[in-house]
């Protein structure tokens, strides 16, 4: 392999000679060896946007040159449009900081940035800190990108799948709002529901987590770059943290705000804790639903079977014709890693000492895991389950018409004790209610019948 030498402050290195990094990435891949987690490619893209819009302020301010701006911000694109994703190869498993990938992308644009500027015809020359770090430190510009990263993530990917999984279990519900069928409590037998009913409240659900979620991304709109090493804007223009989160603005189309108080952004992590607490309760939403659709679709003989679902698949490598609800699998799974992640994120955001947290870039990978699982079984689950959803009316009527629990119906006329009774007696000689009320002499059938309507107790008279 051809390789070209490569300094830093500690001395030369050898880089690969078709990699753009620089010594300091060299070395990190070097100390390192620890996993197979990479750097989200959401963080270096977060880290692209910020560094163009450094170099814009910069520049803006009279600190960098024009030509030296522009080059930073070609070869920023260049990673946006995904032509670079090969030269960012450093694990999560890092200095917390994330200084390391912080100069990776210092280095790979500042190579790419200086091809450019040979072929513009210029004679100036990028260097990673001075220039393309210029006002920055990676105790600043980390957080910012996480905090980019996971507003486009939230807002561009979750929120759309959210949308898509509500509408289509709105439609469903209004498909469904005339189909009476057995409420359940307590695992028990309960008053009557219909099963547009039933789904309106997965529906709320969604519409409850959507709201959560858009203020969880509105928290972290509040960026901390220019508070540089510790959070005194060191080295940094008192305009820079201004022009830097407009030009973030302007590039991303979401209002970024510069953190007032930079001291809380290099160490505090709690909008991040805060936001991802919003995935974990769509989660959790996520598993109450999945579990629900796969214990109606149970069966087909031998449970509930009030809904069917779709057969994507053969469910069983030994038992022929079986069919399985996978893609509530697959959610429920997802949960329980949206909920790990969650306590890991806890975990690193309590761990700020001093002026510094330095467990970045295990929140930053845990955090975009999290969304990105999310959104796509969400999506897929409505395509695969939700979207196939049907009502099995013959057990939906033999469970309503069974259900000893009609009998709530008879508390205004007969009061509580009699109603219990005729309830006993019916579960006790596995005869109908009817029967029973009739049996104990405290009601006719047509009483019965006048006050026992199984579509009358799904709301209110």
């Amino acid at each position: 392999m051809d390789y070209r030498i490569e300094k830093d402050t500690l001395g030369e290195v050898k880089v690969p000679a078709d990699k753009f990094w620089g010594a300091q990435t060299q070395r990190s891949k070097h100390n390192f060896p620890i996993g197979i987690e990479k750097m989200p490619i959401e963080i270096i893209k977060a880290f692209a946007i910020t560094k163009k819009a450094c170099a814009t302020a910069n520049h803006s301010l009279g600190l960098l040159e024009k030509e030296k701006a522009d080059a930073i911000g070609y070869a920023a694109e260049q990673v946006l449009a995904d032509k670079l994703t090969d030269q960012f190869p450093l694990v999560v498993w890092q200095t917390g900081s994330g200084t390391q990938s912080n100069m990776n992308v210092n280095e790979v644009l500042a190579f790419v940035g200086n091809k450019w500027l040979k072929e513009q015809g210029s004679d100036l020359v990028l260097h990673p800190n001075d220039d393309v770090n210029k006002s920055q430190s990676s105790n600043d510009t980390y957080p910012t990108a996480l905090h980019v990263a996971a507003v486009l993530k939230l807002e561009d990917t979750v929120l759309p799948a959210v949308k898509v999984l509500k509408d289509t279990i709105g439609k469903k519900s209004d498909q469904f709002k005339d189909v009476v069928k057995i409420g359940r409590t307590h695992l028990q037998d309960a008053t009557p529901i219909t099963l547009g009913q039933e789904m309106s409240g997965w529906h709320r659900m969604l519409e409850k987590a959507e709201l959560m979620i858009q203020e969880g991304a509105e928290h972290l709109k509040d960026l901390a770059i220019g508070g540089t090493a510790v959070g005194t804007g060191l080295n940094a223009h008192p305009d820079y943290a201004e022009k830097v989160c407009a030009e973030i603005s302007t590039n991303t189309g979401k209002a970024f705000r510069s953190e007032p108080v930079k001291f809380h952004s290099l160490t505090s992590y709690d909008e991040t804790v805060f936001a991802h607490g919003a995935l974990k309760a769509l989660a959790a939403d996520l598993m109450k639903i999945a579990n629900d659709v796969r214990w109606l679709a149970s069966g087909p003989r031998s449970g509930f079977g009030e809904i069917t679902i779709p057969a994507n698949e053969p469910g069983s490598s030994i038992m022929p014709g079986k069919v399985n609800p996978t893609q509530s699998e697959a959610l429920t799974m997802v949960v329980t890693q949206v909920v790990g992640n969650d306590a890991t994120i806890a975990f690193a955001a309590s761990q700020g000492n001093f002026e510094l947290n330095v467990f970045k870039p295990v929140i930053a990978y845990n955090f975009i895991q999290s969304a990105q699982l999310l959104a796509d079984s969400m999506l897929s689950f409505e395509e695969r389950a939700v979207r196939g959803i049907e009502a099995n009316q013959d057990k939906i009527d033999q469970f309503l018409n069974d259900s000893l629990m009609l009998v709530t119906a008879l508390n205004p006329h007969i009061g509580y004790e009699n109603s219990a009774k005729i309830a006993k007696k019916a579960f006790a000689d596995n005869s109908t209610l009817k029967e029973a009320a009739v049996e104990l002499e405290l009601l006719t059938a047509e009483e019965f019948d006048k006050f026992v309507v199984p579509e009358d107790m799904t709301h209110t008279l």
